[in-house]
């Protein structure tokens, strides 16, 4: 009777809201009211990020669940479940001595005994904080979505916000598992105690999320996972704010080079990741990032946190600088520390540039310090898309674009950077190569090479950079050949005295030059190539291999790999009132 009453009542609750004074918004199993006036920040542009972050946590729970750490968890519940049913069995129905036979016990409390009748691997016990919830929505979407879910709090520093969540909330009728909270998240997230740890915590705030990393990581629990939106990605992957770059994340990007401009993108991943793993470090936790992305306008990371004093001394080697020539885009990799056997190693130096780079004599820029291990977890990344194949399109709208960035990106090699391959080509002023033909010429070479998930168009190799620039070379060569076929081909079908003798001219300039190119003057970065990369190996554009034929095939996969046809309300909205 009790819990058809509180049913009735919950009920009576959801109809007094009036719908029609509210926007009502429809996202996944979720639906929120937002005030008409849009008083609070709202984007349904992201709903590939909600997505994706309810896919990622019910892959992390899988795996949690699987764990050590996840079963003493549920062990613990375990014993709870026992000594509640033996206090039962002692106590009898009413809270009498089980031998009392005048007790009725069609009397029995039935909630009491429903709850604790549960199996341990289906009550919930999962906490998960929204440090900076805005409407709610993402909220109400783990209380409806994830499964195991015994508390979601959804805090936001707006009052407004706060109501509206919590209105949100009763009309979901999830009073029980989702909670809004008014507050700072700073303060909130370090007011808390051990036992009031989350699972979970998900930061996605406007701009930065650098001032909250700190005491999210410390209240993350145990091989739990921390999820980070930053959506400053003018000062992570932009080259007009340098000094704040480094104020907030602790080190620099590539800059406003040729390659830098594209490689900024990872390199804002990386900022993150280093500046979650230092802060993690002075707590003695470690991170290991199992999905880290960069997506549209934002960056978005997944990264499991644990204990672990011994682990943590291992920071400084994966962190480090990288010089990054500003002409031709070589990179040098600078570890901060190293590994050994012995105690009281110091960091050695790697291949030291020298105040120019050898290939085009520009000089070398300083990026970092920054994250230097892998971005990603191929198991991981495995478990959320199994999760992805199991879930509708109608309540999942992104799945296939979270099915094509997530195969992109289980499928990158694991090493910093990847490199635009028209930005190759236009260095030596040649025609663009295509990715088969480069793929095709570095497999021939006996190296590995890889699609990337940020930026179409671009590779990643464990080539060296020398090996890269003798493909390009090479690649001139190859274009000035063809060109020279068809000149000749159009010789020969021309009959006009005057246009035979320029195609003739153009054929002789072609065949004396067919290993460079004349619009390359003295100073470009393309000329220093020529003069300083040898020829090396001989480079085959056109026999297949294993590593052209892996990325082949991941191209002719009918996904939606990258963003296309943006809406109307594109890119990030405006920070929302205090007011």
């Amino acid at each position: 009777m009790l819990k058809l009453a509180l049913k009735l009542h919950k009920h009576i609750r959801r109809m007094s809201i009036n719908v029609d004074d509210f926007t009502v918004v429809k996202e996944g199993k979720a639906t929120i009211l937002a005030p008409k006036e849009d008083k609070v920040f709202y984007n349904h542009i992201q709903q590939f990020n909600r997505d994706l972050s309810v896919m990622a946590i019910r892959a992390w729970l899988k795996q949690y669940m699987a764990s050590k750490e996840g079963g003493k968890e549920l062990r613990a519940k375990r014993r709870k479940v026992d000594a509640g049913q033996k206090g039962l069995e002692s106590a009898g129905p009413t809270g009498t001595s089980g031998t009392d036979k005048s007790v009725d016990s069609s009397e029995k409390p039935v909630d009491l005994s429903e709850t604790i009748a549960k199996t341990p691997e289906t009550r919930p016990f999962i906490r998960i904080l929204e440090g900076l919830s805005a409407t709610g929505l993402r909220a109400v979407r783990y209380g409806h979505e994830i499964p195991h879910v015994a508390r979601v709090v959804a805090n936001d520093l707006l009052p407004e916000a706060v109501k509206l969540i919590n209105r949100s909330v009763q009309y979901n009728n999830l009073e029980e598992t989702v909670v809004g909270h008014q507050g700072d998240a700073i303060k909130y997230m370090g007011s808390l105690a051990d036992a009031e740890k989350f699972h979970v915590v998900d930061l996605d705030p406007y701009g930065t999320a650098a001032p909250f990393i700190d005491s999210a990581v410390r209240l993350v629990r145990d091989h739990g996972m921390l999820l980070v939106t930053c959506t400053d990605a003018g000062v992570l992957a932009g080259n007009g704010y340098p000094e704040k770059c480094f104020a907030l994340y602790g080190g620099n990007n590539l800059g406003n080079t040729p390659m830098g401009l594209e490689l900024n993108h990872e390199a804002g991943i990386r900022l993150i990741l280093g500046t979650i793993a230092a802060a993690a470090a002075r707590y003695k936790k470690l991170i290991e990032p199992v999905l880290s992305l960069s997506i549209d306008y934002y960056f978005r990371v997944f990264v499991r946190v644990r204990t672990s004093p011994l682990q943590v001394k291992q920071l400084a080697s994966q962190t480090m600088l990288a010089y990054h020539c500003v002409g031709c885009g070589d990179i040098i990799e600078q570890r901060l520390g190293r590994v050994a056997d012995k105690k009281f190693q110091t960091p050695r130096i790697a291949r030291i540039p020298g105040e120019n780079c050898t290939f085009c004599t520009r000089p070398y820029h300083v990026a970092g310090p920054m994250w230097g291990g892998a971005l990603h977890d191929a198991t991981f990344i495995n478990d959320v898309l199994e999760v992805n194949s199991e879930v509708s399109l109608e309540v999942y709208g992104t799945r296939e674009r979270i099915k094509g960035m997530l195969t992109l990106a289980k499928h990158e090699l694991d090493l910093p950077f990847y490199f635009n391959l028209n930005q190759l080509s236009s260095f030596m002023r040649a025609p663009p190569i295509s990715i088969d033909e480069f793929t095709r010429a570095v497999g021939n070479l006996g190296h590995k090479v890889s699609l990337t998930h940020a930026k179409k168009n671009c590779v990643k190799t464990d080539a060296p950079w020398e090996k890269v620039l003798q493909i390009a070379v090479a690649w001139l060569r190859r274009s000035n050949e063809r060109l020279l076929v068809d000149q000749k081909q159009k010789l020969a079908a021309e009959v006009a005295d005057e246009k035979r003798a320029k195609l003739e001219a153009k054929i002789a300039l072609l065949e004396a030059n067919l290993g460079s190119n004349l619009n390359l003057t003295e100073g470009m970065v393309g000329t220093k190539i020529l003069q300083t990369v040898l020829a090396g190996d001989s480079i085959d554009f056109d026999t297949p291999n294993d590593q052209s034929e892996t990325v082949g095939r991941l191209r002719r996969l009918k996904m939606v790999r990258y963003q296309e046809n943006p809406t109307k309300d594109w890119g990030p909205k405006s920070r929302p009132s205090k007011k």
